[in-house]
C-alpha cells in the first residue's frame, strides 16, 4: 500500500548548474506524517532541495519519491523520460509549497487566493471551494480578514494565507521555504503557531529554516545540510544538545548570538529547561 511507503523519498540526487553544485548524491526518506526541518547557512542547498521535490526545479541526477511515485519522469528500461508540464502540474497536486515571500495575487482578496487553486486546477464547483477556502482562514485564524487584499495584511497574515492556499490543494505533502525569514520579529510567533498546528494533526512537512523555534519545538527531524550535503539528520533534542560535527556546532552558535544581539547567550541549565 502507497501509505505504508516514504511519503517523499530521495535517492541519490543531485542538482548541478553548469559546474556548480546545489547538492550532491542526497538520500533522504520523509515517512509520512514527518516534520522534517532543514538547517544549513544560506547557499547550503535547502531551498533548492525543496524546489525539486515540487518539480519546480529538475535534478540532474537520481530519483525522488512521493509514496512511491516517481516525480518529474517516467522511467524506461534504458532512460528517465521527463514529464510533460500536464503531468507534473497532476504531480503537484499531492505537493503543497509555501514560499518565503508569499507569494498571493496581488489583485484577489484572501478568500480568493486561496479559492485559486481548487477553482482553476480541481475545478471545484464555486460554492464548493468557498466552502473548503473559508474553512482553511478559519483554520489559520483569518476569518475577519478574509476580504482583504494582500497589501492590507501583514507579512504574517500574509503567509498564513499562502499556508491556506497550499493547503487548499489538499496535499499529502507540504513543502514551507523559509516560512518566517521575511516577517518581522513579532510577526514570526503567529505562522509558527500555525504550523505547530498542522504537525499535531499529523501534515507531512520539509521546513527549510533559520527559526529555531521551527526546528527545536515542531519538527520531528532535523537534517543539516552544509555544501550540498546532508552532514548531520538527528532528533532536535539531539541535534540542539549535542551536534556531533564542528559545523552544526558553528551553525548554532551563530544563531544563539544572534538571537542574544550578538551577545553570547547566557547558559541555561538542564534544571532550568525542565
Amino acid at each position: 500500500m502507497t501509505e505504508d511507503l516514504p511519503a517523499v523519498s530521495l535517492v541519490g540526487i543531485s542538482k548541478h548548474w553548469g559546474a556548480v553544485a546545489a547538492f550532491q548524491n542526497v538520500s533522504l526518506d520523509v515517512p509520512r506524517g514527518q516534520v522534517v526541518a532543514l538547517l544549513g547557512q544560506s547557499g547550503a542547498g535547502k531551498s533548492t532541495l525543496l524546489r525539486c521535490v515540487n518539480c519546480l526545479e529538475t535534478i540532474s541526477a537520481g530519483r525522488i519519491y512521493a509514496y512511491g511515485e516517481l516525480i518529474g519522469y517516467r522511467e524506461t528500461a534504458d532512460a528517465l523520460i521527463e514529464l510533460t508540464d500536464a503531468q507534473v502540474a497532476l504531480q503537484r497536486r499531492q505537493i503543497g509549497m509555501v514560499f518565503q515571500h508569499f507569494n498571493l495575487f496581488r489583485h484577489m482578496t484572501a478568500l480568493e487566493n486561496v479559492m485559486s487553486g481548487p477553482r482553476i486546477v480541481l475545478g471545484l464547483p464555486r460554492a464548493q471551494a468557498r466552502s473548503r477556502a473559508e474553512a482553511l482562514l478559519a483554520k489559520v485564524g483569518l476569518t475577519p480578514r478574509k476580504d482583504a487584499y494582500p497589501a492590507e495584511l501583514s507579512g504574517g497574515q500574509q503567509q498564513r494565507v499562502a499556508i491556506a492556499r497550499a493547503l487548499a490543494m489538499e496535499p499529502r505533502v507540504l513543502l514551507l521555504d523559509e516560512p518566517t525569514s521575511a516577517l518581522d520579529p513579532e510577526l514570526v510567533q503567529e505562522v509558527v503557531a500555525t504550523i505547530r498546528a498542522l504537525a499535531e494533526e499529523g501534515q507531512t512537512m520539509m521546513i527549510a529554516t533559520h527559526d529555531m523555534a521551527i526546528a527545536r519545538d515542531v519538527a520531528d527531524r532535523v537534517v543539516f545540510m552544509e555544501n550540498g550535503a546532508i552532514v548531520e539528520d538527528a532528533p532536535p533534542r539531539a541535534f540542539f544538545s549535542n551536534p556531533r560535527s564542528d559545523r552544526a556546532r558553528q551553525f548554532l552558535a551563530r544563531l544563539l548570538s544572534e538571537a542574544h544581539g550578538g551577545r553570547e547567550p547566557t547558559p541555561v541549565s538542564e534544571d532550568a529547561r525542565r
